[in-house]
């Protein structure tokens, strides 16, 4: 393995790690904006799925511009 696929490798690894704990937590954070607000709830739950798009679009681009 190579220096680029291995900073990739931990790149891929750092943001499933991070979403994963995102994920894991969502439920209880949505539940507590509920007592708050159902659309606050919403709100967030949309945030979380359109910051990992976010991310995976962003590393994408990154990516192509290095020409890998």
């Amino acid at each position: 393995m190579d220096r680029e696929t291995r900073n990739a490798a931990i790149a891929a690894a750092w943001i499933l790690l991070l979403f994963g704990l995102a994920a894991y937590f969502l439920p209880t954070i949505m539940l507590a904006a509920g007592k708050i607000s159902t659309v606050l709830a919403a709100i967030i739950a949309a945030i979380f799925m359109v910051a990992l798009f976010v991310v995976l679009w962003l590393r994408g681009r990154s990516q192509r511009k290095k020409g890998l």
